[in-house]
């Protein structure tokens, strides 16, 4: 599928927020965000999670002790984006995710719609939907 330039920059802004959750970077990942995010996610058990406080959380869980952490690869496949206004775009794609589990590579999946808006200038995530 042929992407336009405005198409390749959303979905460049949404790899790099992608990369700043794997790398635990909050302060990049907040800047991605709109203060008033809101979600539908696995740990939001069904409910709506409205603002940063609820993501900032898992940012701030301790580590497992164990060093380093080993690589982690993630990428959007098969990415669709719907343009609803110049300032606003709604990205869905598969989330792959690759790692190492006890040595052995992974590759776990799950389906994300994230809905971008421009705000001030940047583009910031308004609102995730992942299942």
């Amino acid at each position: 599928m042929e992407f336009s330039a405005r198409d390749r920059d959303i979905l460049a802004e949404n790899q790099a927020m992608l990369e700043s959750v794997v790398r635990g970077d909050w302060d990049t990942y907040a800047g991605f965000c709109a203060e008033d995010l809101s979600c539908f996610e696995a740990e939001t058990n069904g409910v709506l999670a409205e603002g940063l406080p609820f993501h900032r959380y898992y940012f701030e869980l301790p580590g497992d002790g164990q060093g380093a952490p080993a690589p982690i690869n993630v990428s959007m496949a098969r990415p669709h984006l719907r343009w609803l206004a110049e300032n606003a775009v709604v990205l869905s794609y598969t989330r792959l995710t690759q790692k190492l589990n006890n040595g052995v590579p992974v590759t776990a999946s799950c389906t994300e719609t994230r809905i971008w808006q421009r705000q001030e200038g940047r583009w910031k995530q308004v609102h995730v939907h992942r299942s």
